[in-house]
């Protein structure tokens, strides 16, 4: 479950992030503050990277002794 909502959040950061770049550098034009996209897809792509690099993926709940 976590690696899919990593990689959800990696796919969305990556879109977001180049949309900003995109908008920032005048080639498109969103309606909303590109430097908001880039923000926002910055921190989601990285968020993404952390939840696949470092969660072990795992259905099994672990019980307490």
């Amino acid at each position: 479950m976590i690696k899919i909502i990593g990689v959800i959040a990696l796919v969305a950061g990556a879109i977001m992030l180049v949309l900003g770049v995109m908008g920032i550098f005048g080639s498109l034009s969103t309606g909303m503050s590109p430097w908001a996209f880039t923000i926002l897809g910055v921190v989601f792509f990285f968020a993404g990277i952390s939840l696949l690099k470092h969660r072990k993926d795992t259905d099994a709940i672990a019980s307490e002794k």
